[in-house]
C-alpha cells in the first residue's frame, strides 16, 4: 500500500483508534493531517483544530487544509464520543443529543464537506469508523443507533459518489484497547475477562488492527470496494449467539 503524495485527513486523530490510523497512513507514505478538537503535536502529521459537530468549524477546517496543505484524497472519520450505559428513563435527552450530534451528524458534516470536493475532482476514499454496537442490540440507546446510522450513511454516500470516483466504506470495531475502554474498565462498566470471553478469538482488539483495516480500505488495493462495512471485532459478532448453546467450545489448556 502506497499513499505517497496523497493527503489524508483523520478526524479524532489525536488519540485512540484515530491516532493509530494516522500513524498507519503516515507509515505508508501519506501526508497526514490530524483534525481534532485538541490536536496534539505530532512529528508524523500536521494538525488542524476541528469540532466535527459544528458545521462552521468543519467548513473552516476544510478551507484551511485545502488552501494551506493541498487537496485531500483520503478522509478517515474517527472522531466520536461514547455514552453511559443507562436505561432510557435515566438517559437524559441532552446526553442522547450530544452523542448523536458528534457520532452521526459530525460524520455526515465531514463527509459532505470533504467528499463534495473529492467528487468535484473525480477521486477520493472515505473510511468512516462505526462500531459493532451499531450492528447489535446493547444498552447504548444513542451511541448504537448513531453508529448504525454511520453504516447506512456510508452506503448512501457510496452510491451517491461512486459515479464520481469517490469510494466510501465503514470499519466497525469491536472492543478495542483505547483510553475510552480503559475509562469504562476503571468505572466498573466493562471487564477485560468478560469482553474477551465474548469473542471467538478470546481477546480484545489493538488499535493498530483497526488502523490496518482502515488503511487497506483507503488504499488502491480496495479500488473495487465501496459501500462495505468491515467488522474488526475478534469475532464478537459470531461468538455472542453461542451463549444460547452454552458458549464457545474453548480449547482446553
Amino acid at each position: 500500500m502506497n499513499f505517497s503524495g496523497r493527503i489524508a485527513v483523520v478526524t479524532g486523530g489525536a488519540s485512540g483508534i484515530g491516532a493509530a490510523c494516522a500513524a498507519s497512513l503516515a507509515a505508508h507514505g501519506a501526508r497526514v493531517v490530524v483534525a481534532d478538537r485538541k490536536p496534539a503535536d505530532s512529528t508524523a502529521a500536521q494538525t488542524v483544530a476541528i469540532d466535527v459537530a459544528d458545521e462552521n468549524s468543519v467548513a473552516a477546517a476544510v478551507d484551511e487544509i485545502e488552501s494551506r496543505i493541498g487537496p485531500v484524497q483520503v478522509l478517515v472519520n474517527s472522531a466520536g464520543v461514547l455514552q453511559r450505559t443507562l436505561p432510557p428513563e435515566e438517559l437524559g435527552l441532552a446526553e442522547w443529543d450530544f452523542v448523536a450530534r458528534v457520532d452521526l451528524r459530525g460524520t455526515y458534516l465531514c463527509c459532505a464537506a470533504f467528499g463534495a470536493r473529492m467528487a468535484a475532482r473525480g477521486a477520493g476514499a472515505i473510511v468512516n469508523i462505526a462500531s459493532v454496537a451499531g450492528m447489535r442490540s446493547g444498552p447504548l440507546h444513542s451511541y448504537g443507533p448513531a453508529k448504525a446510522g454511520v453504516i447506512h450513511l456510508s452506503e448512501c454516500l457510496a452510491a451517491e459518489w461512486g459515479p464520481k470516483g469517490v469510494r466510501v466504506n465503514t470499519v466497525s470495531p469491536g472492543f478495542t484497547q483505547t483510553p475510552a475502554l480503559d475509562k469504562g474498565k476503571a468505572d466498573g462498566t466493562l471487564n477485560d475477562a468478560t469482553l474477551s470471553a465474548n469473542t471467538a478469538l478470546g481477546r480484545l482488539i489493538r488499535p493498530e488492527e483497526i488502523a490496518a483495516a482502515v488503511t487497506f480500505l483507503a488504499s488502491d488495493l480496495a479500488s473495487a470496494v465501496t459501500g462495505a462495512n468491515l467488522p474488526v471485532d475478534a469475532g464478537f459478532l459470531v461468538a455472542t449467539p453461542w451463549a444460547a448453546y452454552g458458549g464457545l467450545r474453548r480449547r482446553e489448556r
